[in-house]
């Protein structure tokens, strides 16, 4: 087989293992809930959509499979060699990146009209309300999803597009996106994911990523118990609809993303 189908198929393999752990937990969880729990005012897509504990149980499950399962198999790889760097002063830039970026995407997702769906919403928000939410969502999550889409399938693009990185930078974040199955979260996950495979790129860790990443959902998680109501708010709601306040909203949030982009372009060369 030539180099080309060798990284189709390896990239289409750590997706599709991805996708797979992801449906299968939450359907065994459930299946085994109406057995336990036999309700015949309840359906599976029900219980699905609004057990809050069992989508947890099935976050966590899922997260700690695909990580031990991706280490285990090597699919990514082990080197701690940009750890040993001591990336310290790097990763204050990428915690200031993902605070800055947080305003401009939402204002995004407003100008094209992405809205989550409801039900998708209403489980969200109650998830963030739980401790072990943030497990899920804020830790595990990101670090999962590191694992696979930076560390496994776009390590494999590199392979194939080393001489046009974008491609691989593209391609990587489109798939992080679709994966989250909305249009509101694709768009978000899609400019995020740029964010993260150009650090990706540059650094050839993981850690980075994660820490864009953890930092990202843990500012939603911080939204969502010290100001409920407003985790999934748009822009105009945030700022009551004043043009003048959402244009600091955004040039406040600029004067934080610009100088940390510039500065992780400085410090994250290959």
């Amino acid at each position: 087989m030539n180099k080309t189908g060798k990284t189709i198929l390896d990239t289409l393999l750590y997706l599709v293992t991805f996708v797979i752990i992801q449906l299968a937990i939450p359907l065994i969880l459930v299946v085994g809930y109406m057995h336990f729990y036999p309700d015949p005012q309840q359906d599976f897509g029900n219980i699905l959509t609004q057990n809050v504990t069992l989508n947890i149980a099935s976050s966590i499950i899922g997260s700690l499979i695909v990580i031990a399962l991706f280490i285990k198999l090597g699919w990514i790889s082990r080197s701690r060699a940009y750890l040993v760097s001591r990336p310290w002063a790097t990763l204050m830039w990428v915690v200031l990146a993902a605070i800055g970026i947080i305003i401009p995407a939402s204002g995004l997702e407003e100008l094209f009209k992405v809205d989550m769906p409801e039900q998708l919403e209403v489980l969200f928000t109650r998830m963030m309300h739980e401790p072990l939410g943030y497990v899920a969502i804020g830790i595990l999550g990101p670090l999962a999803e590191e694992i696979v889409f930076r560390g496994a399938i776009m390590r494999t693009l590199l392979k194939l597009f080393g001489s046009k990185p974008w491609i691989a930078v593209a391609i990587s974040a489109a798939v992080f996106g679709l994966v989250h199955g909305n249009s509101a979260q694709f768009l978000h996950a899609f400019l995020l994911g740029l964010l993260l495979g150009w650090m990706f790129y540059r650094t050839g860790s993981i850690v980075p990523g994660v820490v864009l990443h953890w930092v990202n959902n843990t500012i939603v998680y911080v939204m969502a118990n010290l100001m409920p109501g407003f985790e999934n708010a748009t822009l105009s709601q945030l700022a009551n609809g004043k043009p003048v306040v959402i244009a600091l909203y955004i040039f406040f949030s600029l004067c934080i993303l610009v100088p940390a982009i510039v500065q992780l372009n400085q410090r994250l060369r290959r």
